[in-house]
């Protein structure tokens, strides 16, 4: 029953929020990083936020979670209220990241740091480096989140696949929370979208899912390589774009159009399209991992898988 509440919670505070920012005028303007024509309003992960927040307490009250991922994903409010500011004013990138840095940090410190890093013949368990690669974990999941939430449905089917995905592997009652806040807000997002995530969603959907990598990678270290496999998409796309920037020489922070999803709304394809085909990668990605025993193997299969998909994506539209 509680999450059919949460579903309607989601999917009504969606609607109000629409109808309040069209009244008010508060619409994402298109600029050279839009995949959309016609501005259109934001802050739907307001939503999402608030949702989820109220899910977690519950879980919380009732004892079906753990108090330490508990207090670990609760102080991310503070990455949705600075996402949130953000969207109405534009705060300055370097505010943005020592916030994302101070609740990084202070989550990373909740769940006790990240014990270890497994690479199948070998371990490091020394803090230091475990603590920095946990860091920047957080740091970069926070970000390309922010910078894959461009087309209709795109980042919330993501999240509804990686919420499944959870639920089946791992069990846990944050994860059907963490679906049901999200798929209430993609019916009023899905193509064409009436209203967008905005940052105040997507810096706190990173956040919530690099907390939830570090936690089940405390509890068995190869739980670190299942979650970044199922989050591979995300990275592999966001990673290599990045560095295919660097090495053309541009300036990181200028906006563009240049995600693997991009491009494939340029080349023609729907957003629905997109995110459909997208999503079936995700579940030939989550296949692998549910049926092969050996993460490591699983983890390579997906990566040339991704390779592939890539490969087909510059077929479609070149990197320019």
């Amino acid at each position: 029953m509680i999450y059919i509440i949460l579903f309607l919670i989601s999917f009504a505070l969606t609607y109000f929020i629409k109808e309040y920012a069209i009244k008010k005028s508060l619409v994402a303007t298109v600029n050279e990083r839009s995949s959309h024509t016609v501005p259109t309003p934001h802050g739907g992960g307001i939503a999402v936020a608030v949702t989820w927040f109220v899910g977690l307490i519950y879980l919380y009250l009732n004892e079906q979670i753990d108090s330490t991922l508990f207090f670990a994903l609760i102080i991310g409010a503070v990455i949705a209220v600075v996402g949130l500011v953000d969207d109405l004013v534009e705060l300055k990138p370097k505010t943005r990241m020592i916030v994302f840095t101070l609740v990084g940090a202070a989550g990373l410190y909740i769940i006790g740091g990240l014990d270890a890093l497994t690479f199948g013949l070998f371990d490091i368990s020394i803090p230091l480096i475990t603590s920095a690669f946990a860091m920047l974990l957080i740091l970069w999941y926070i970000n390309l989140t922010n910078f894959i939430d461009g087309i209709d449905g795109y980042l919330a089917m993501k999240f509804i696949f990686l919420s499944v995905a959870g639920l089946v592997i791992f069990g846990g009652a944050h994860f059907a929370v963490l679906g049901v806040s999200v798929l209430g807000f993609l019916y009023w997002n899905w193509h064409k979208a009436k209203i967008f995530m905005g940052d105040v969603g997507s810096t706190l959907l990173g956040y919530t899912i690099a907390i939830i990598t570090i936690y089940y990678a405390n509890i068995e270290p190869t739980n670190l390589w299942i979650w970044i496999t199922l989050y591979g998409l995300f990275w592999f796309d966001a990673t290599l774009t990045l560095v295919h920037r660097k090495l053309n020489g541009e300036k990181l922070s200028l906006a563009h159009r240049k995600h693997a999803y991009q491009r494939l709304t340029q080349a023609g394809w729907s957003h629905s399209k997109v995110t459909l085909y997208a999503l079936g990668l995700n579940v030939v990605i989550f296949l692998l991992v549910y049926f092969i025993p050996n993460i490591a193997v699983s983890f390579m299969l997906s990566l040339l898988l991704l390779c592939g998909a890539m490969k087909f994506v510059d077929k479609k539209k070149k990197f320019e």
